[in-house]
C-alpha cells in the first residue's frame, strides 16, 4: 500500500544478528550482568511486573526517548508494543488507541474510546487531552484487557498509563537538546531540588518545533503546510511535613500551534491500495476556504492547562489517598477533507472529486473534575485489601463548521460515579488469588445550540434549521474480575483471569451539522479471558513473557463513517469476538548487547448479520455505488454486509525489535548504537472490506548512533527516523474521492543531553 524496500528491513536485520554474533566472540572481562527488575502500578500499588496477573508491557529509559527524538507526539507509541495501535485523523491532537484490536475510528471531538489514558493517576477522558505532549517520563505501562475494577468505565480494551519523574530532595535534572531534518528541533529539560526540608519541586519543559515543508501547488505556495509548535510545561511539589503524611500538587499546560492532518485526494486507484501517481509527500493541492480568504492550508491550534493534588496519608496497618484533578482545554483544527481541489470551472485534481468538503472542529470550554479516594491495607499479611470511590464531571461544546452548511453547536456533559473493591489473598508460598468489584453510573446529555449558522445551504434552501430535543441517557453496570497468579519455580510464574467491563453508552451530534439526526448507542459489555507465563531465565539475563487471550463484546459499539453524506452515525452490532496472543522477550545477551522483541497476533470478528454501512460515498438517493471496490456483499447495490470483517483499524500482527550495543571508551565512556523497528501487519481501515482500504507489511526503523561520557554525565548522538523512509499509508477519507493520510517521513538529526545530579 506503499512504496517500501524490504531489502532495508533485511539488512538492518542481519546487520544486528552480525552485531550479535561478533560480541559473543568477545569475553567480557567483568562478571555477568542481569536484567534490572520492573516495578508497575497497574493494580494502584507498587509490585513487580512478574507478580501481576495481567498482560503489561513497560517502554522507559532509551526505548522511549528514542521514539520522541524527531519531534514525535503520542502517535509515536503505535505499534512499539505488541498490541497496542494508535492513528489520528486529526493530527497532533486527538489520537485514537487501541488494544487487541478494540479501539474507536470515531473522528469526533466527543467521541469515546475503549482504551483510557492515565496520566500521574488522572484519567484524560476526551480525546483532545489524551494528547497532551510525552516529556520527562519516569515508564509507560500498557495494560492489556478490560480494567474495569480498578479504572472504571471505558477500560474495555485496556489502559496506557503514563507516570512522570516525580520531585526530589536533592539537586537533579537534565537538558536534551535535539535539530533534524525540516527545521526540526526538539528541546526538553528538567530540574528538581528542595525547597525547605519538608518541600521539594521539580519543573519540567518541552519545546518541539517543525517548519513548514510541503507545498501547495494549487495556490503555488511553497513550504504552506505541514510543520508545528508545540509547547507544554509541568511543575511539581511534593510536601513530605511528616514521615505519615505527603501531598503532591501537579500543575501542567500546553500551546500547540500547527499543521492538521495531511489529506491527499486519489493517492489510489480503484481496485488498488498501492498509492499512485498522484501521491507525493511535499505536495498538496489544497483549495479549502472556509473564510473566503483562499485557501486555509489545515490550521490546528489548541491551548490547555490542568492540576492534581495528591494527598497520602499512612495510618496504622493501612493508606489513605485522595487525588483532585482539573482540565481544561479548547482549540480548533480545519481540515481540506477532499483532499484537492475543485473550481468553478468544473476543474478538479489530482483526480477527480466530485466537490469541495472542507470543515472545523472547534472544541470550546472543556472543563474535566475528577475525583477519587482509595482505602487500601499496608501490611505484611496474607490478605490485601483497598476500597474506594469516584467522581467524575465533564462538560464541553463542540462547533463544526462547514463552509456550505454553516456552523452547528452541541453541548455534551457527562457525569459518572463509582464505587470500587479489589482484594488478593496469599493462599501460601506458591498461589496469590485476587478478586474485585466496582459498580458504575454514567449520565450524558446533548443539547443542540445554534445549528447552519451563517450557513448558504439555508439561504438558497437546500438545508433548514432542525428543532431538536435535548437527548439525556444513563446506565449503571457492575464490573468484576477474578485473577490468579501461581509461581511455578523461583523464576517463573502462570497466571489467568477473567475480567468483565463495559463502555458506557454514547452520543453522537456531529450530523447534526449536515441535517442528520443525533445518534446514540448503548454501552458495550465485555468479557475477556487470559492465561499467561512469566518468566525470567538464564540466570536473569532472558526475560520471556506470554498471554493468550479470548473475549467478547456484547452490543458493540462502532461509528459509522462515511456514506454520500459523510455521516458518523453510532450503531451498536450484535457481537465483537477476538483472540489472539503476545509475546514480550528481553535478552541480555552480552554485557555490551541487549535485545528486546515483542509480537502479538489478534484475529478479531464483528458478528451481526444484519448491519450494513453505506461504503466509500455510496448514496441510493443518486445511485451511486461508491469509489472503491467493496468484497463485502451488497443486497441492495449499495449498503455493505460487514458480518464477519475485521475490527477497524486493528492490525492482525505487530512485531517490534530493538538491539542496543555498546563499545567500551576508555575507563569512563562508551560508544553506543540502538536501533528499533516495529511492523505492523494486514489491518482493515473501515467496517466494510474494500481493496483500497486495507494496509500490509508496513514498517518503520529507527537508529542512534552516539557516545556517552559517565564522569561528565553528558551524551552526544546522531540519530533517524523512520530511516529507509517508508510511506505507510494510516488512514482513509472515505468521501467523495480515494483520500488516504500517510505517515510522517524521515527525520535525521543530532541531538545532545546532559544530567546533573
Amino acid at each position: 500500500m506503499r512504496k517500501h524496500n524490504i531489502a532495508s528491513l533485511a539488512l538492518a536485520i542481519s546487520a544486528a544478528l552480525s552485531t550479535n554474533a561478533i560480541a559473543q566472540e568477545t569475553p567480557s572481562q567483568e562478571s555477568p550482568a542481569t536484567l534490572e527488575q520492573i516495578t508497575v502500578t497497574a493494580q494502584k500499588r507498587t509490585q513487580s511486573i512478574q507478580e501481576v496477573p495481567v498482560s503489561i508491557a513497560t517502554l522507559n529509559g532509551e526505548k522511549l526517548e528514542s521514539l520522541f527524538a524527531g519531534g514525535e507526539d503520542i502517535l509515536a507509541l503505535a505499534v512499539r508494543v505488541p498490541g497496542l495501535y494508535a492513528e489520528s485523523s486529526n493530527g497532533r491532537v486527538a489520537p485514537r488507541f487501541y488494544i487487541r484490536g478494540l479501539g474507536n475510528t470515531d473522528f469526533d471531538l466527543a467521541a469515546s474510546q475503549p482504551v483510557s489514558i492515565i496520566m500521574d493517576e488522572v484519567v484524560m477522558e476526551n480525546v483532545v487531552l489524551k494528547s497532551f505532549p510525552l516529556f520527562d517520563i519516569q515508564q509507560v505501562e500498557v495494560l492489556r484487557g478490560p480494567q474495569g475494577t480498578l479504572f472504571g468505565r471505558n477500560t474495555t480494551a485496556g489502559i496506557v498509563k503514563f507516570d512522570t519523574v516525580k520531585p526530589t530532595q536533592d539537586l537533579e535534572g537534565y537538558a536534551k537538546l535535539g535539530f533534524g531534518s525540516f527545521g526540526t528541533m526538539n528541546f526538553e529539560g528538567a530540574v528538581s531540588n528542595a525547597l525547605t526540608d519538608e518541600l521539594s519541586a521539580r519543573i519540567s519543559v518541552l519545546s518541539q518545533e517543525r517548519d513548514d515543508y510541503i507545498d501547495n501547488a494549487y495556490t503555488g505556495e511553497n513550504d504552506a503546510i505541514g510543520g508545528y509548535d508545540e509547547k507544554a510545561w509541568r511543575l511539581q511539589m511534593l510536601w513530605e511535613p511528616t514521615a505519615d503524611f505527603t501531598a503532591l500538587l501537579n500543575v501542567h499546560g500546553r500551546d500547540l500551534e500547527g499543521t492538521a492532518s495531511i489529506f491527499r485526494a486519489n493517492i489510489f486507484d480503484k481496485g488498488s491500495n498501492d498509492l499512485n501517481g498522484n501521491y507525493d509527500r511535499e505536495t498538496v493541492f489544497y483549495d479549502g476556504d472556509i473564510d473566503g480568504n483562499g485557501a486555509d492550508n489545515n490550521p490546528q491550534q489548541y491551548e490547555g492547562f490542568g492540576s492534581s493534588l495528591k494527598l497520602t496519608y499512612d495510618m496504622e496497618g493501612m493508606t489513605f489517598t485522595s487525588i483532585s484533578a482539573y482540565e481544561e482545554a479548547e482549540g480548533s483544527s480545519l481540515g481540506d477533507i477532499d483532499g484537492g481541489f475543485n473550481t468553478q470551472d468544473g476543474s478538479s485534481g489530482p483526480g477527480f472529486i466530485p466537490f469541495s468538503a472542507v470543515t472545523q472542529d472547534n472544541l470550546d470550554d472543556l472543563e474535566q473534575i475528577t475525583q477519587e479516594f482509595r482505602l487500601a491495607s499496608d501490611t505484611a499479611d496474607a490478605l490485601n485489601w483497598q476500597i474506594g470511590a469516584f467522581y467524575y464531571d465533564a462538560s464541553f461544546n463542540v462547533t463544526s463548521i462547514d463552509g456550505f452548511f454553516g456552523a452547528t453547536t452541541v453541548f455534551h456533559e457527562n457525569t459518572t460515579w463509582a464505587v470500587f473493591g479489589q482484594t488478593s489473598y496469599q493462599v501460601n508460598e506458591k498461589l496469590n488469588v485476587t478478586g474485585g468489584l466496582r459498580y458504575t453510573h454514567d449520565e450524558k446529555s446533548l443539547v443542540v445550540g445554534g445549528q447552519n449558522v451563517d450557513g448558504f445551504a439555508v439561504v438558497i434552501g437546500a438545508a433548514s434549521v432542525q428543532d431538536y430535543e435535548p437527548i439525556a441517557v444513563d446506565d449503571g453496570q457492575v464490573s468484576f474480575e477474578l485473577s490468579a497468579n501461581y509461581r511455578l519455580t523461583e523464576d517463573m510464574s502462570l497466571f489467568a483471569r477473567y475480567a468483565n467491563g463495559f463502555r458506557a453508552q454514547t452520543i453522537q451530534g456531529r450530523d447534526v451539522a449536515f441535517e442528520g439526526a443525533p445518534s446514540v448507542a448503548d454501552a458495550e459489555t465485555i468479557n475477556s479471558i487470559e492465561a499467561g507465563v512469566k518468566s525470567d531465565l538464564l540466570d536473569d539475563t532472558l526475560r520471556l513473557n506470554l498471554a493468550a487471550f479470548y473475549y467478547t463484546v456484547d452490543d458493540m459499539q462502532l461509528s459509522a463513517i462515511g456514506g454520500g453524506n459523510n455521516f458518523t452515525a453510532l450503531v451498536n452490532a450484535d457481537e465483537g469476538e477476538a483472540y489472539g496472543f503476545e509475546i514480550d522477550a528481553q535478552w541480555l545477551a552480552t554485557d555490551a548487547l541487549t535485545l528486546t522483541a515483542g509480537f502479538s497476533y489478534n484475529h478479531t470478528e464483528i458478528k451481526d448479520n444484519r448491519l450494513t454501512v453505506a461504503p466509500c460515498g455510496s448514496n441510493a438517493g443518486t445511485g451511486f455505488a461508491g469509489n472503491c471496490t467493496v468484497r463485502d456483499p451488497r443486497p441492495d447495490g449499495f449498503n455493505a454486509i460487514i458480518d464477519g470483517n475485521p475490527f477497524p483499524q486493528a492490525p492482525e500482527t505487530i512485531f517490534n525489535f530493538t538491539a542496543r550495543y555498546t563499545i567500551p571508551a576508555g575507563e569512563n565512556g562508551e560508544f553506543f548504537a540502538f536501533t528499533d523497528w516495529a511492523f505492523q501487519g494486514e489491518t482493515n481501515l473501515f467496517l466494510y472490506d474494500a481493496v483500497e482500504f486495507s494496509t500490509d507489511d508496513n514498517f518503520e526503523g529507527g537508529l542512534r548512533l552516539g557516545y556517552e561520557n559517565f564522569e561528565h554525565n553528558y551524551t552526544i548522538a546522531l540519530f533517524g527516523r523512520n530511516i529507509t523512509d517508508e510511506d505507510n499509508v494510516k488512514g482513509a477519507i472515505d468521501f467523495n474521492n480515494l483520500t488516504g493520510i500517510v505517515n510522517e517521513p524521515r527525520v535525521i538529526g543530532v541531538e545532545a543531553r546532559v544530567n546533573f545530579y
